[in-house]
């Protein structure tokens, strides 16, 4: 009955007005509230994937605390940011803004999991 909740409490809201708009919006706001629209809950990664290819891209072992995923991340960005190769070739530029954003988003995966913990 959990995915009816926000629902039926939308349309027993709404019929306090006695308006069916009011009553249809209810259950539409009811809908969204059953999807989890307004939840503050960060969102998860969705695929257990994504993260063990975060844990691959830092370089840390799966059981690895978030102290040592900071640690990693930061030797990492030093390695490939692309102010370090600002004077290079472009396709070594290239190269390092590229993984500067998979460092990154692998980075933000782990930091959501371990939020989520």
């Amino acid at each position: 009955m959990k995915a009816w909740k926000g629902k039926i409490i939308g349309a027993l809201l709404g019929m306090l007005t006695r308006r069916p708009q009011f009553i249809l919006l209810g259950i539409v706001l009811g809908h969204f509230y059953d999807m989890g629209i307004f939840s503050k809950q960060p969102n998860a990664p969705q695929d257990l994937s994504d993260a063990r290819d975060a844990y691959q891209v830092l370089g840390v072992d799966a059981q690895a605390s978030m102290a040592e995923i900071d640690t990693a991340y930061r030797r990492k960005m030093s390695d490939y940011h692309p102010d370090k190769v600002a004077n290079a070739a472009d396709e070594i530029k290239a190269l390092a803004e590229t993984r500067a954003r998979e460092i990154n988003a692998a980075y933000e995966t782990l930091r959501k999991l371990h939020a989520n913990r």
